[in-house]
């Protein structure tokens, strides 16, 4: 009798700290959305701004706005889908989020702005701010973490299993680059010790080299990339490359898309390289919206 009264307790304080929990959060709604109205026109503010110092200032107003936001309890839940100009990545197991966006100079380059939100018992604030350091890091293929991020604005997560755990999960991103170039990223994120690591030797570009931590393509500002998560064929399929002229080899300014395609394809946790597949699908929203005009690319391949 007396278990059955306890058990019976419990049974009851856990449904009302659930209900607790979704009424509080239901409450935050409208103080999120007056945060969202906000944020939004900071946003659009940021990116109309013709000078580099008073861009630089909105987006300041803009990350001030947006950690106050985040603040509130239960926010994790919120999707601040009127953000267009921002990324937000869920993962699958509902375990964490990545905010990711950026702000264009006028000189041609690109800062990277991001923050990994992580999911709370208690709906609280746990965050991991990224800071870019796309400038100082002399070596693409390093591992990193949220303090000196190699930036990007990821427009798909693709988690990877293995052996019925998610050890890890895969970004595709955008990366501007200069006025000659743009960027992608295939980069990998997990967690070691709670703490974010980017990057992870996984990706076997050429057959017996050493595995590359992350994969880079760096093609014509004028044209385009086509990178991409195939589920119908489980690989990460994107345009091959080749110089317009063979004597513009390594000048990635004159690099284009030879109108066939490659892919990585996950294989026991490793991403081996495929050449010339059949891309099935079409891009999908977010990374069409996020490319230049036309396609190409290339891979850097680290030696």
């Amino acid at each position: 009798m007396v278990k059955h009264c306890m058990l019976l307790v419990v049974m009851i304080c856990c449904a009302f700290y659930l209900n607790a929990q979704h009424t509080y959060s239901t409450n935050n709604t409208p103080q999120l959305n007056k945060y969202q109205d906000s944020l939004v026109i900071l946003s659009e503010e940021t990116f109309t701004e013709k000078d580099d110092i008073l861009r630089m200032e909105k987006n300041a107003a803009f990350i001030k706005k947006f950690l106050g936001a985040l603040k509130i309890n239960g926010s994790f839940n919120y999707d601040f889908d009127s953000l267009k100009r921002i990324s937000i990545l869920k993962a699958s197991d509902n375990s964490f989020r990545i905010v990711t966006w950026f702000i264009p100079l006028n000189d041609g380059t690109f800062r990277y702005y991001g923050t990994i939100q992580m999911a709370t018992t208690n709906g609280t604030l746990k965050l991991f701010p990224l800071n870019d350091s796309s400038n100082s890091l002399t070596d693409n293929n390093a591992l990193t973490n949220h303090k000196n991020w190699l930036g990007a604005r990821y427009y798909e997560i693709i988690p990877l299993v293995m052996n019925g755990k998610q050890p890890y999960f895969i970004l595709l991103g955008w990366k501007g680059n200069t006025q000659k170039t743009s960027k992608k990223i295939i980069e990998v994120l997990s967690f070691e010790k709670n703490e974010p690591v980017f990057g992870k030797a996984i990706f076997e570009v050429v057959k017996n080299k050493p595995l590359q931590n992350r994969v880079i393509f760096e093609y014509s500002k004028q044209n385009a990339m086509t990178l991409i998560w195939d589920k119908k064929v489980n690989m990460i399929v994107f345009d091959h490359l080749a110089p317009y002229e063979p004597k513009m080899s390594g000048n990635f300014e004159f690099y284009g898309s030879d109108l066939s395609f490659d892919a990585f394809k996950i294989n026991w946790g490793k991403l081996s390289l495929s050449e010339n597949v059949e891309l099935r699908n079409e891009a999908t929203i977010n990374e069409d919206f996020y490319k230049s005009p036309k396609k190409a690319s290339q891979v850097i391949v680290n030696p």
